[in-house]
């Protein structure tokens, strides 16, 4: 078995209209305890950080017991009557951690730590729209068959218990270990956001399913085994929503093109319905890469490190741009649960050689996706890029490079040219020497 991770399910919830109101009254009352608190937190933090329990220390100076009956802050027991004490736990630690986060910005700005060099002082938000964590057992309770949630809620004058239906719920609660959910209320939706613990089983194999990300084709996978054999090919290119994503940025485009300051809140509608249709992509491609992965045995899926890349291609006011920034790299998948491995290898030459070692890629300039070899053979050069993503992760494990830096090994002697970048030809070679030193 892999070791335990957590991911987190939306469970919707259709509360009545006099629920509706306890539940908003409750995210308030939770949110004006958390404010008052973040000023003793703020005040008091170097003794409550030395405490043997900063949890202890800061209900000391807050609630009265019969062992601490004079608390130094007596505004909570006459402002929060009843005041929960899961939920006095659960705003202790969120304010915590609001408070070491601001006090980690304000240390990075004294000491010069700026992204420009008129960054402004870092603000202490004490309105910082928190949701509470609802302790199993305590703040909330389920039925035997998880259809209703019963939520103790603040009413206006006291604390109670509230039934509120479940509308609707993933899979995960079947397989899971439930941990303490939080109750989450937007404009419209009310749900709990229920987080789970997972021990995933560990995918045994040495086949690896190679992932090029690109802007002809979303995705370009590959499964590669680690003799350089190909096993599977799939193209994914959601068309239709990719039209609908560039249709909404061509709106933006134009309202940008009509002014000359952009707004705080310019063309929110158009950027939130871009924002929808990438999620919903990233779900589907994942979801198929995932399942084809699965279906060839693959144990890891490899993509190319693209954390922090900027593109350098497209014309003045061309939406290049704007498509690369919406690449989806880093959402495509989540195969941990699965028991596999996602793994990021170096981008650096994948694309611009060719998987045979022959040579660079010559692009198609009137068909980008299509290159061409040195023999003058023509490939899909993003099917190209995905073999070599998946030999440069086998490359490593078999330790034909001595590091991931994506470069064929040097031998013992020096070399002034540059060195090659793994290709799927790398793979073939070890295969062919192997098989001669057996015969």
């Amino acid at each position: 078995m892999g070791k335990a991770i957590v991911r987190t399910d939306k469970w919707g919830l259709d509360p009545s209209p006099e629920a509706r109101l306890h539940l908003l009254a409750t995210i308030d009352q939770y949110r004006a305890y958390c404010k008052a608190l973040s000023y003793v937190v703020m005040a008091h933090r170097p003794k409550l950080v030395a405490a043997p329990s900063f949890c202890a220390a800061v209900e000391k100076l807050i609630h009265r017991t019969s062992k601490n009956p004079l608390p130094k802050y007596r505004y909570f027991e006459s402002r929060f009557y009843k005041f929960p004490s899961s939920l006095r736990r659960a705003a202790i630690e969120f304010v915590k951690g609001q408070v070491s986060s601001y006090l980690t910005r304000y240390r990075d700005w004294q000491a010069g730590m700026r992204n420009r060099r008129d960054a402004k002082l870092p603000v202490f938000n004490v309105e910082a729209g928190g949701y509470p964590a609802l302790y199993k057992g305590q703040s909330v309770k389920f039925d035997d068959d998880l259809l209703v949630a019963s939520i103790k809620v603040w009413n206006g004058s006291d604390w109670v218990w509230a039934e509120v239906p479940i509308a609707s719920k993933r899979e995960r609660h079947l397989t899971g270990a439930m941990k303490s959910p939080y109750l989450v209320i937007s404009e419209k939706h009310y749900h709990l956001a229920v987080p789970f613990s997972i021990t995933p089983p560990t995918l045994e194999g040495d086949v690896v399913c190679g992932v090029d990300i690109g802007i002809n084709t979303l995705a370009t996978a590959s499964i590669v085994c680690p003799d350089g054999t190909v096993l599977a090919r799939k193209f994914i290119h959601p068309s239709s929503d990719i039209d609908r994503c560039d249709k909404q940025a061509n709106i933006v485009r134009q309202k940008a093109r009509k002014t000359k300051t952009l707004h705080r809140g310019f063309a929110k509608t158009p950027y939130r319905k871009v924002m929808g249709i990438n999620a919903n992509i990233a779900r589907q491609v994942s979801r198929q890469l995932v399942g084809f992965a699965l279906e060839h045995g693959a144990s890891t899926i490899v993509f190319e490190d693209l954390k922090g890349w900027r593109p350098k291609g497209g014309r003045k006011r061309s939406s290049l741009k704007q498509k690369f920034h919406s690449w989806l790299h880093r959402r495509l998948v989540m195969f941990q649960e699965e028991g596999g491995k996602v793994v990021y290898v170096l981008p650096k030459g994948t694309s611009s050689w060719v998987y045979d070692g022959s040579g660079k890629v010559q692009r198609s300039k009137t068909q980008y996706e299509l290159a061409t070899f040195a023999n003058g053979k023509q490939y899909n050069a993003d099917l190209s890029a995905s073999y070599n993503i998946a030999a440069r992760y086998l490359a490593y494990k078999l330790k034909l490079t001595h590091r991931k830096d994506g470069q064929v090994a040097k031998g013992k002697s020096s070399c002034a040219t540059p060195r090659m970048p793994v290709t799927l030809s790398l793979l073939w070679d070890r295969e062919s020497a192997y098989g001669r030193e057996v015969s």
